[in-house]
């Protein structure tokens, strides 16, 4: 009695969420409305489907719908399930899995009768380590197979083998799992800021512009990482470990280098290209941006004042 009063709320709320969203005519084992399956995919997963039914009485159905709007996955694959009547009556021997494309979401919804065989938690793992690395790439036969498969090596009592490593197609994107927009941004931050301090060392005469060059070394060791992976990060370093000093020994021919390292040695500052750059005591050389300049005159505060939030 209360597990249909449960249910009865949980089919009422998932009602006044769903309204607009269509539940698709169950068709067959497999639904695909949103056409990410292959014919030959289909073919075989249902063949498979049918055999374990026909051997063990569970009904698996699968379904791929494009898009589900703001309706939560849990809602809907409920909606689904009972609008379908997957599994036996009295039994509630049902698997439905269901896929949306566009909203990059994934669900597998269990029948009453079988959570004792199949967990919540042996459903995450199976949509984590088998689906989803298809899903990333792609691949959506291989993921929707991963999954029934899967399930059914779990329904018959079978114990899940470890999930195959899934190697990035390119070293260069094996580090954090971002968005193209979201490297190109980050790129930019990560790269205008060293990249520009980068180029000041590459342009300082003397001991200063040596001082960047390692100075920037784990740098350019770690925050590419974000970006491109750690391959990409890796190969990166060698670049600058190698690019750096050919190029600045290059830039020393140049005849406003020779005159700017002249410039520092006898005067004590330089300009190159709006940058003054001074001799320093510490670290050899100083730039920055040209202009007037404003300094402090030694003076201090008593505490006083006002702060203030919004």
């Amino acid at each position: 009695m209360k597990r249909i009063f449960v249910t009865t709320v949980m089919l009422l709320t998932a009602a006044a969420v769903l309204s607009g969203q269509d539940i698709p005519y169950l068709t067959g084992r497999i639904t695909d409305t949103a056409g990410i399956l292959s014919s030959g995919t289909k073919e075989s997963l249902t063949a498979l489907m049918k055999q374990h039914e026909d051997s063990t009485g569970n009904q698996i159905a699968v379904l791929t719908v494009p898009t589900i709007g703001s309706a939560s996955i849990e809602d809907y694959a409920l909606e689904v399930f009972e609008e379908w009547k997957l599994g036996q009556r009295g039994v509630d021997n049902g698997i439905l899995i269901i896929v949306v494309p566009d909203d990059r979401k994934m669900r597998i919804e269990i029948g009453y009768g079988l959570e004792g065989v199949m967990t919540d938690g042996m459903a995450g793992e199976i949509i984590r380590t088998r689906m989803t690395p298809c899903f990333k790439n792609g691949d959506y036969d291989g993921g929707v197979t991963a999954g029934v498969t899967a399930v059914i090596a779990l329904l018959d009592g079978q114990e899940l083998e470890a999930a195959p490593v899934q190697k990035s197609e390119s070293a260069f994107f094996d580090g954090p799992d971002l968005a193209l927009p979201e490297r190109i941004l980050i790129g930019c931050f990560i790269f205008g800021i060293i990249g520009l301090f980068t180029f000041m060392g590459i342009i300082t005469p003397g001991g200063g512009g040596w001082f960047l060059y390692f100075f920037l070394i784990p740098f350019w060791a770690m925050f590419p990482i974000i970006v491109l992976g750690t391959g990409g990060a890796l190969v990166l370093l060698v670049c600058y470990l190698i690019g750096f000093p050919i190029i600045k020994l290059m830039v020393r021919k140049s005849k406003w280098y020779t005159k700017a390292a002249k410039s520092l040695k006898s005067k004590g500052r330089a300009s190159i290209g709006g940058f003054n750059i001074s001799s320093g005591s510490s670290s050899g050389s100083s730039w920055s941006s040209g202009g007037s300049s404003f300094s402090g005159g030694g003076g201090s505060s008593g505490g006083g004042g006002a702060s203030g939030s919004w």
